[in-house]
């Protein structure tokens, strides 16, 4: 039996750069009004009971997701870790730092997905666990959309630290690690 699918979007703006040289218009700050589509269904079959005739109220669902979206990840700068304009905030604007979605290489629209639908999971596991990410969509522009299916594994960086040591495997609303003790 398959359980039916919960889909949402949430539309936030968003500025980044990337730096690593695979395309110069991109090196300039630019933003983006971007579209994040998730897809939920519940981790063991459902079947509707006649009652309340839902796993969980789309309000509950998508409440912890669409306050990150709304607080955390709408109006705020993505840039690399390797990215010098790290420091001149950190010089400059230290108390913008926590406006930064600080990532591992150039934030493009497939490592941002991937971390996002991370971020997601483990938000979904925080409450408790009953849902599943099976899709996650980021449209960048009209014309530019990164689907991925079944988890973020696949496209996340390789990294040195164990998972829970980086933000988007964190149920809290952090967005980097910079201040982040561990």
């Amino acid at each position: 039996m398959s359980a039916p699918e919960l889909s949402f979007t949430r539309r936030f703006s968003m500025g980044h750069r990337l730096i690593d040289g695979s395309s110069e218009r991109c090196a300039i700050p630019h933003g983006h009004n971007e579209f994040v589509t998730v897809t939920l269904q519940a981790r063991l079959p459902h079947r509707l009971d006649g009652g309340r005739n839902m796993v969980v109220p789309f309000a509950e669902a998508k409440a912890r997701w669409h306050a990150f979206v709304d607080t955390r990840l709408d109006h705020a700068f993505q840039i690399s870790a390797a990215d010098p304009l790290l420091d001149w905030f950190r010089d400059h604007e230290p108390h913008r730092l926590d406006r930064l979605v600080v990532t591992p290489g150039d934030p493009t629209t497939e490592l941002m997905a991937a971390l996002l639908y991370a971020k997601l999971e483990a938000f979904l596991i925080a409450d408790g666990d009953m849902l599943r990410c099976t899709s996650l969509t980021l449209q960048e522009t009209p014309t530019n959309t990164v689907i991925l299916r079944d988890g973020p594994d696949a496209c996340l960086p390789l990294m040195p630290k164990a998972p829970s040591e980086y933000w988007w495997h964190r149920a809290d609303h952090t967005i980097s690690d910079l201040g982040v003790s561990r």
